[in-house]
């Protein structure tokens, strides 16, 4: 693999199924979100909400994909291979939005969260 090669591929299974990736690959390893606190008098500091990590991406509808299955999965685990050379594990994870199939594309947004720290990079 070229050290220049960044972005581009993704390669993503659930519980050992590889999924048609079809774009718009995302993940979030993030514990924290800060925002600053503002008064009428100034910044008085900030405050922390935790965030759940995510791993989303547009799926391919298949003739053998069935969408329903993607609505009822819980405790999955993803293994996704990035053109980077990074790896990325998802335990214990969850779909979160219903899934609506955009037929014209055959394309169809599947996001799955979990708890702290459980999409970890390598």
């Amino acid at each position: 693999m070229s050290d220049n090669l960044l972005a581009g591929t993704a390669y993503v299974s659930v519980d050992g199924s590889t999924i048609m990736v079809g774009g718009q690959f995302k993940y979030a390893t993030g514990r924290v979100k800060r925002e600053t606190l503002i008064g009428m008098d100034g910044i008085h500091g900030y405050k922390e909400t935790f965030v759940a990590p995510y791993i989303s991406c547009q799926v391919r509808d298949a003739g053998n994909t069935v969408l329903s299955d993607y609505n009822d999965m819980t405790n999955v685990t993803l293994v996704v291979e990035l053109a980077n050379g990074k790896t990325l594990t998802g335990s214990g994870m969850w779909t979160t939005d219903p899934q609506e199939v955009d037929s014209e594309e055959a394309l169809f947004t599947v996001k799955w969260e979990g708890m702290t720290g459980s999409v970890k990079e390598s």
